[in-house]
C-alpha cells in the first residue's frame, strides 16, 4: 500500500494538491500500522521464547486502569462509550506483576472493548478477591463473539470478522500477547460472550501482600 501511494506522487501526483496530502497521510497511517505489526511481532517472539524477563513488583492495579481509561478516553469518547467502573472501590488493589507488562494487556483489552464497542455503549471493569489471587474483568455491551470464534480468540493473527478487523487496523496479535503475558505470570486469562450483548475478558494476577 505504501509503496503504491508513494509511486503516485513519484510520478507526478505529488504536484497535484488533491492527491499529495491524501496519499502522504495514507502511507504515514499504513506506516504506523507496520510499524505496530514489527513491535508485537518482537514481542510475542520474546515472550514465545522465553526472552522476555518480568520485572515484578507490587502495585495498585485500580491506578493502572485509572490510567489506561484515561489514555484512551478520547477514542472511547468518539463512540459516545464510557469507561467505568462496576462500583466504588474505596481502598487499594494490589497485585504483583510485571506493571508494565500489564499495562499493555489491560490496553489491548480496553482498545479491544472500544473497537468492537456498540455506540453509546460501555467498558466497565471489575476486580474480585479470590483469596490468593485478584481476579480483573474488563467487559463492554458490544457486538459479542459466536460460540465457535471463542476458543480461537488467542491464537496469533484470528480475526473474527476479518473485514471490521482490517478496518480498525489491529494487527491480530494483541490478544495472543496478552495470553502470553498472563500465562507468563503463571496466571489465567479468559473470555466469555453474548452475541448481540457483549464480551468479557477475565484474568487472574498474585494478590500482593
Amino acid at each position: 500500500n505504501m509503496q503504491g501511494y508513494l509511486l503516485t506522487l513519484l510520478e507526478g501526483g505529488l504536484e497535484d494538491p488533491k492527491i499529495n496530502y491524501d496519499y502522504l497521510t495514507r502511507a504515514d497511517k499504513n506506516l504506523e500500522r507496520l510499524i505496530a505489526l514489527i513491535e508485537d511481532l518482537d514481542s510475542i517472539s520474546k515472550l514465545e521464547a522465553g526472552r522476555e524477563v518480568l520485572k515484578p513488583e507490587k502495585f495498585n492495579m485500580l491506578n493502572l486502569m485509572e490510567e489506561v481509561f484515561s489514555l484512551f478516553e478520547l477514542r472511547a469518547s468518539e463512540k459516545n462509550i464510557k469507561l467505568r467502573f462496576n462500583k466504588n472501590y474505596d481502598r487499594p488493589i494490589y497485585v504483583r506483576g510485571d506493571k508494565g507488562k500489564i499495562l499493555q494487556v489491560v490496553s489491548n483489552l480496553v482498545v479491544n472493548a472500544i473497537n468492537y464497542g456498540r455506540f453509546d455503549g460501555y467498558c466497565e471493569a471489575r476486580f474480585f478477591d479470590m483469596s490468593q489471587n485478584i481476579l480483573i474483568e474488563i467487559a463492554d455491551d458490544g457486538i459479542g463473539v459466536e460460540p465457535n470464534d471463542l476458543p480461537r480468540l488467542f491464537e496469533r493473527f484470528y480475526r473474527v470478522d476479518k473485514s471490521r478487523s482490517r478496518n480498525q487496523g489491529g494487527t491480530g496479535l494483541g490478544l495472543a500477547i496478552c495470553k502470553h503475558i498472563i500465562e507468563s505470570h503463571g496466571q489465567t486469562i479468559n473470555a466469555r460472550s453474548v452475541v448481540g450483548k457483549g464480551t468479557t475478558f477475565s484474568f487472574t494476577l498474585e494478590k500482593a501482600k
